[in-house]
């Protein structure tokens, strides 16, 4: 699962050209708006072009109603953002993993932003439905967490290990716990891997399989040995960080490009002018300061191509068995 000593993964070169093309395009507008530094998120920041002044001069607003699963203020600064540049944007909590997308086939959303690609490909299969990326928007960091141990040496032999129910983070979490040494799959078993796909459990570890959302929740149970989330579905009343970590699987690594977050709707939709105002807002200083305080780093801000983000969910799609 390393990719020491090997070319640059896919997700990674990303990430590269896109520090490349903020670095050479920073630009100063409105008197000087300068680049800013926000730990754990992104080193360069840049303020790109003025679509939405442009919507304002024609006398056009742009809009659109967004599905979302939790309130969230970094929402509501790129909603802030976005209106300056003349995109009136609602954020919709919904509260659910399922109710928005099936709002956005529906068509009583224009789009929405709370799930990877892997998640996208699972619903667009098991629904044949045909939503799709628009832009990327964050990727977060997952790993191995216990309130009982404090390294993976330390988890005893028949350890339980909590991971998410469904199909796409739960293989996620076991693609984890390959990477972290205390598993092998099978090497067919690709990215909705399950328990079943277990070749090697040298530590006879058990899993006990509820919501990831739930996760955070059952952390303490004296009778779970470990879990497997990400780092921000902690309360931050639980004061866990990376650093709280047994385990942080590289946010870099070629195996974590389909849990890279994305705006997603409707294929027939993906050309509305209003994506481009919303991407852009999505790179101004003030949200990235507001995702560093709202998560405290553990989520970063990256920059895929889409023809990228198409080709992976076209992949996930035909692992999953369905049409591409």
């Amino acid at each position: 699962m390393s990719d020491t000593n090997t070319d640059q993964s896919e997700l990674r070169a990303s990430l590269a050209q896109s520090a490349k093309r903020r670095k050479s395009t920073i630009a100063a507008i409105s008197g000087g708006l300068a680049a800013a530094l926000v730990a754990g998120v992104v080193s360069i920041i840049v303020v790109r072009g003025n679509s939405g002044d442009d919507a304002e001069a024609a006398g056009d607003r742009l809009s659109l109603t967004l599905a979302t699963d939790e309130d969230s203020t970094t929402n509501d600064t790129i909603a802030e953002v976005a209106g300056e540049n003349g995109l009136d944007v609602e954020w919709v909590n919904l509260d659910d993993w399922v109710l928005p997308n099936t709002e956005v086939v529906g068509g009583s959303m224009d789009g929405n932003a709370f799930q990877h690609v892997m998640y996208l490909s699972t619903f667009d299969v098991e629904n044949n439905a045909d939503l799709v990326p628009v832009f990327s928007t964050f990727v977060s960091n997952w790993g191995v967490f216990s309130a009982t141990v404090d390294s993976l040496d330390d988890l005893p032999d028949g350890a339980r290990i909590a991971i998410p129910d469904d199909a796409s983070n739960g293989g996620r979490a076991l693609i984890i716990l390959q990477a972290a040494g205390l598993i092998e799959l099978d090497e067919s078993a690709g990215s909705l891997a399950t328990t079943s796909d277990i070749t090697e459990n040298p530590k006879d570890l058990e899993f006990t399989e509820i919501s990831a959302q739930s996760i955070p929740q059952q952390f303490d149970d004296p009778s779970l040995d470990a879990v497997v989330v990400g780092v921000h579905h902690f309360d931050p009343s639980q004061e866990i960080t990376v650093d709280d970590a047994l385990y942080i699987f590289d946010p870099e690594s070629d195996a974590n490009l389909p849990y890279i977050n994305v705006v997603a709707t409707r294929a027939d939709n993906v050309d509305d002018p209003a994506w481009q105002v919303l991407e852009e807002a999505y790179d101004d200083p003030r949200v990235l300061d507001a995702l560093a305080e709202e998560y405290s780093g553990t989520q970063t801000r990256v920059d895929i191509d889409r023809d990228v983000l198409h080709g992976e969910l076209d992949r996930l799609v035909a692992e999953a068995g369905g049409e591409d």
